[in-house]
């Protein structure tokens, strides 16, 4: 699986519209079929901070995302609304999912 981790901060004015930003891509991206998670938090300690975690299959996987007509589209659209340039953290690891955590259990 790779598995890809990326820091967006926004422009102020953007900050409360980057959701609906993002939709359409969102749902694009989601649709892929080796898509296994597209999923965006918010800071709690930088309000202008989204935090996407996503995941592929594979890297023929990430490279249909990459190579896919709403990746390209939204690469020219996001920097708008951005502050800086994302930072990205992007693995390929030996899983296809999530797992429990180990240190806890909730009964």
């Amino acid at each position: 699986m790779i598995f890809i981790v990326v820091k967006f901060e926004t422009k102020p004015d953007w900050t409360e519209k980057w959701q609906d930003h993002v939709a359409e891509f969102t749902e694009a991206t989601r649709a892929e079929v080796g898509n296994l998670w597209f999923e965006w938090s918010r800071s709690l300690e930088e309000d202008n901070v989204y935090v996407l975690l996503e995941a592929f299959r594979d890297s023929e996987a990430g490279g249909a995302h990459v190579g896919s007509d709403h990746f390209k589209k939204a690469m020219n659209e996001l920097p708008r609304a951005l502050a800086s340039t994302p930072e990205i953290i992007s693995q390929s690891i030996d899983t296809m999912g999530w797992g429990t955590m180990g240190e806890m259990t909730v009964a």
